[in-house]
């Protein structure tokens, strides 16, 4: 059973810096074809997917958040992290990490998913 566990400040102040963990266990970041994901949602919006690394190491970005964004992993840990710079109010959500299998044909589904974490950026 492969489980996720955000961790990370509740509270990041407007021009700062919004740093996420992703804790994985049951299971490696680096088995083959899975994609390491960070989703958020905004309150009372749909779920707006960030970012996310793959087992290789590769990775990509939305580009309306491509050049605040950056997703970072620590293999000896199992984890991975999300650091958002220059928040403002409208960054605050609820921040999910997520697993992603893609087969070759391109499809993909989500399997696994973080419970949530409740980031609020306010002063």
């Amino acid at each position: 059973q492969v489980q996720l566990q955000e961790s990370g400040p509740g509270l990041v102040k407007p021009s700062q810096t919004l740093s996420l963990t992703c804790t994985v266990s049951g299971g490696s970041i680096t088995s083959i074809y899975y994609y390491w994901n960070w989703i958020r949602q905004p309150p009372g919006k749909g779920l707006e997917w960030m970012g996310a690394i793959a087992y290789e190491g590769s990775r990509n970005y939305s580009p309306s958040l491509r050049s605040r964004t950056s997703i970072s992993r620590d293999t000896s840990k199992n984890q991975f992290s999300l650091q958002l710079s220059s928040v403002t109010p409208e960054d605050t959500a609820v921040y999910y990490c997520a697993r992603r299998l893609t087969y070759s044909s391109g499809s993909y589904y989500y399997d696994y998913w973080g419970k949530g974490t409740q980031v609020t950026v306010s002063s």
